[in-house]
């Protein structure tokens, strides 16, 4: 058994030549990794930010398999940088991060996408994020961080509002039930007067749905393309996406909650969400799934936990339940691509 005092000899000794040599982070005390399993074998670990084949690199930069007796081990642990906040100012902006029309709070870059017009880049989230619940003008500043994690307008300006769709609301004096009540019994009366009088025309009802959604998505123009990139924090880079099913194990990187895992519970849903100023949207064709989500969440991108294909943009919830418009139908309304 190596004792410890030994090591960090031997490593204080070794430390500045190793840390000259080529992709080398650091170096530390720990267990020898031998073809992918930990052994119980003690060594000093090289940290490199990318492991390259013995034959790419000059004799200097080897890392030798001993150092004063000690074994080595060569881990490769990629560009390490300090953590910031997902509420903090990032430039390049993630999706997975805080963004926000500056009248708003603050919601989720959900991720990167192009406009099928002119194939330029845009951020994609929700309409209560990115337009303020139809609220917003066309050109309206985007901020990153949004205003409640302190983004200022225009300092933290990072795009504009480029198109969404619209909301549409319940009002609060619709009784759809009631009203196709008093249809159908009109109906009803009027066809019983036709065939009294011997009149082959008859009267039909259908139900029609007032305002139905289908998704709470927008789109924001970059001002600066230099400003974001493609790499959703915590899952990386996202090109295909895929439909929902059943039991499927999800995942989604959101501002609030970060990184965090679910199961789809329900599909084709009709669900009816509170939004502000106690306004009631209805939607349908959603997607729901086990609770992963909190406020400040919404505009982030759920993605399937095995082949992280995309699979809806996640726009509200409860403690129970996330709530989810299908990816597919969310391009398609807003005429974009990955």
């Amino acid at each position: 058994m190596i004792v410890p005092e030994q090591v960090k000899r031997v490593q204080a000794k070794n430390q500045i030549s190793i840390l000259k040599k080529k992709n080398v982070q650091g170096m530390g005390f720990g267990y020898k990794v031998t073809q992918g399993e930990k052994t119980e074998t003690e060594c000093l670990v090289i940290f490199v930010e990318k492991k390259v084949d013995l034959n790419k690199l000059e004799k200097r930069d080897i890392i030798p398999a001993e150092l004063s007796g000690i074994k080595t081990d060569v881990k490769e642990v990629g560009k390490l940088t300090a953590l910031k906040a997902r509420t903090d100012k990032w430039r390049p902006a993630q999706p997975g991060i805080s963004i926000g029309h500056y009248a708003i709070s603050a919601g989720t870059f959900g991720t990167v996408v192009k406009d099928k017009t002119t194939g330029e880049m845009r951020i994609l989230s929700n309409n209560h994020v990115l337009a303020n619940g139809n609220k917003a003008k066309l050109g309206d500043t985007i901020l990153q961080p949004g205003a409640f994690d302190n983004g200022l307008n225009p300092q933290d300006a990072i795009a504009v509002l480029d198109r969404f769709i619209p909301l549409e609301y319940l009002s609060e004096t619709d009784d759809e039930e009631a009203k196709f009540s008093m249809i159908q019994l009109i109906a009803s009366v009027l066809n019983w007067l036709a065939k009294l009088f011997g009149a082959k025309l008859r009267l039909y009802t259908k139900r029609v749905s007032k305002g139905v959604n289908l998704v709470d998505a927008a789109i924001a123009r970059v001002l600066n393309p230099d400003d974001i990139v493609n790499d959703i924090v915590d899952i990386g880079v996202v090109k295909e996406m895929k439909n929902a099913t059943l039991g499927m194990k999800v995942q989604k990187s959101g501002r609030t909650t970060g990184t965090t895992t679910g199961y789809v519970e329900a599909l084709d849903a009709t669900i009816r969400v509170n939004y502000d100023e106690n306004k009631v949207a209805q939607f349908e064709h959603q997607i729901l799934t086990s609770s992963m989500s909190q406020g400040g969440d919404s505009g982030s991108l759920l993605v399937d936990f095995e082949d992280k294909k995309a699979i809806g943009l996640l726009f509200a919830g409860s403690p129970m339940v996330t709530i989810h418009s299908p990816i597919e139908t969310v391009f398609k309304m807003l005429d974009v691509t990955f």
